[in-house]
């Protein structure tokens, strides 16, 4: 299964808000927290700049999320990984 997770910064002296994108196989991409969307959207904004980032080939229309363990982001997935019935 692929997850990509997303991670809130808060704006600090030096740098506005941002919100970061990253999969355990250590891709990364980081955007300007885009204020138009609503939170859920600007974090999937993120996923869609590390998809474009690294010309990945996933069909992210029908993905699923939830919030992640640290309260600070989400967790994306694909709708095909799925646990099976019979497990």
């Amino acid at each position: 299964m692929i997850a990509i997770h997303t991670k809130y910064f808060p704006a600090s002296n030096y740098k506005g808000s941002r919100i970061k994108a990253y999969t355990t196989t250590k891709k990364n991409a980081v955007i300007s927290y885009p204020h138009e969307f609503s939170h859920e959207k600007c974090h999937f904004q993120a996923v869609k700049a590390l998809i474009e980032k690294y010309n990945l080939d996933w069909n992210i229309e029908d993905m699923r999320f939830g919030d992640s363990a640290d309260g600070k982001g989400y967790v994306f997935c694909f709708a095909a990984s799925i646990v099976s019935k019979s497990l």
